[in-house]
C-alpha cells in the first residue's frame, strides 16, 4: 500500500471505501460509500474524488503473480458458464459475478468438482442445488474470491480442479409427448373414476410435456404388456407413464408388465418417502419424436399411488432430468436417501423445502 497524488491514481486498486457526504441544498442528501474497497480509478473518478477533498489516496500495488479480486471472479466464472448459463452481470460487482439460467430447463451441477474447487483456499463458487427445474433468468451460481489480491497460483489450482468441462449446464426441457397408462380393474371397467391420469397429465404439462395417449387396460398381465408395446411402437410418444399396480401385492401387475414388455428397468424401488416404490426404465434403441437421444430410449415409469395423493414425491425429484432427456442411472436414486423424507407439511413448499435437497 502506498500514497499516491489523485491525479496519478488512474487505474490504482483503492485499499479502503471512500466515504461522500453531500450537503448541497440544491442536490438530495447523501453519506456513504462513494467508492468501494477493491475499485479500479478510472480517468473520470480524479474530479469526483477531488471534490471530496481527496488529494491524494491510499493505493494497491499488485505484485508480480497477484490478481485483483475482480479479475480473479473472471477466472472463476469462466469455470462455471456452460451451455444454458450465462453471466447475469457484465463485469464484476464487489469483486462477485452472478451467472444466471438463459434456457427453461434441467439445471445440472458437477458436485464432486464443484467441492474440488470450493476445497481451493481463498476461491468460493455458490450454486443453486442441482438437478432441479429452472426458468430462464432465474440465478443459478455466484463466484468471487475471498481476499481482496489473490496470488495466481490460487486460480490455477482451482482451474485445475474443475478440469476442462463448465461446472453447471442446463439442459433445456426436450420430451414433448407422453401417454399414460392407467391401471386397475375397477378403472377399466369404469366402476371408479380414473383419477391419476389428470393429475399425472397437469404436472407433466408444466415442464412443457403434452398428454396425447391415454389407456385403461385393466389388471391382466398380458393386456398391460399389449398396452405397453402399442404405445412404445406408436412413435407418438416421448414418454410412457404407468399409473397404480406398483406395490407387492400378487395382483399388482405393472412392474412384471413393464419388464416382461422389453424395458430395460433402472431401479423398482427409491429411498423416498412418498414414492418408495417407484419404477425406472428405458425402452433402449426406441426415440419418440422428440426424444434428443440423449438418453439410451424411451423412459418408462411406474408410478405408485402416493403420487396421486401428494403434492411432491420420488416423481418430482426425478421428472426435470426426465424432461430434459438426462439419463437416470440407478446411483441417481441411491443419492435421493439424504433429503428423501417428506415432512408431509400442511402446506406444501416444494421445490423450496429440503425434501429432495
Amino acid at each position: 500500500m502506498r500514497q499516491i497524488p489523485t491525479e496519478e491514481a488512474v487505474g490504482q486498486v483503492l485499499c479502503h471505501d471512500m466515504t461522500q457526504i453531500v450537503t448541497d441544498p440544491d442536490k438530495p442528501r447523501f453519506k456513504g460509500p462513494r467508492f468501494k474497497k477493491g475499485h479500479v480509478v478510472r480517468e473520470e473518478d480524479v474530479p469526483v474524488l477531488l471534490s471530496m477533498g481527496k488529494r491524494s489516496l491510499y493505493v494497491l500495488e499488485l505484485e508480480p503473480g497477484q490478481l485483483h479480486e475482480n479479475d480473479a471472479a473472471e477466472r472463476l466464472a469462466a469455470l462455471i458458464e456452460g451451455p444454458g448459463v450465462r453471466r447475469k452481470n457484465d463485469a464484476p460487482s464487489e469483486g462477485k459475478i452472478d451467472l444466471v439460467a438463459d434456457v427453461d430447463g434441467c439445471l445440472l451441477v458437477d458436485g464432486e468438482r464443484l467441492v474440488a474447487v470450493n476445497s481451493v483456499d481463498d476461491v468460493m463458487i455458490a450454486t443453486r442445488q442441482g438437478n432441479i427445474a429452472i426458468k430462464a433468468g432465474d440465478d443459478v451460481a455466484g463466484t468471487r474470491v475471498i481476499p481482496l489480491v489473490v496470488g495466481e497460483d490460487v486460480l490455477e489450482k482451482a482451474e485445475a480442479a474443475a478440469g476442462d468441462e463448465p461446472l453447471l449446464t442446463v439442459r433445456p426441457f426436450a420430451l414433448k409427448r407422453a401417454a399414460i397408462m392407467a391401471t386397475g380393474s375397477e378403472v377399466a371397467t369404469g366402476l371408479i373414476e380414473d383419477r391419476f391420469t389428470p393429475v399425472i397429465a397437469k404436472k407433466l404439462e408444466t415442464y412443457g410435456i403434452e398428454t396425447v395417449m391415454t389407456a385403461q387396460p385393466g389388471d391382466d398381465a398380458d393386456a398391460l404388456v399389449a398396452c405397453l408395446h402399442g404405445m412404445r411402437d406408436s412413435g407418438d410418444v416421448d414418454l410412457i407413464v404407468c399409473t397404480g399396480g406398483m406395490s407387492v401385492d400378487p395382483d399388482d401387475n405393472t412392474p412384471g408388465a413393464i419388464k416382461a414388455s422389453g424395458a430395460r428397468v433402472v431401479t423398482y424401488g427409491a429411498p423416498v418417502l412418498p414414492g418408495a416404490m417407484m419404477l425406472m426404465g428405458y425402452y433402449e434403441g426406441v426415440f419418440g419424436p422428440s426424444d434428443p437421444r440423449t438418453a439410451p430410449g424411451l423412459p418408462v415409469v411406474g408410478l405408485p399411488g402416493c403420487a396421486m395423493y401428494n403434492d411432491a414425491t420420488v416423481f418430482d425429484l426425478v421428472l426435470p432430468r426426465i424432461a430434459a432427456g438426462v439419463e437416470l442411472t440407478k446411483r441417481d436414486f441411491v443419492t435421493l436417501g439424504e433429503g428423501g423424507l417428506c415432512l408431509r407439511c400442511p402446506t406444501c413448499t416444494y421445490p423450496h423445502c429440503p425434501f429432495g435437497k
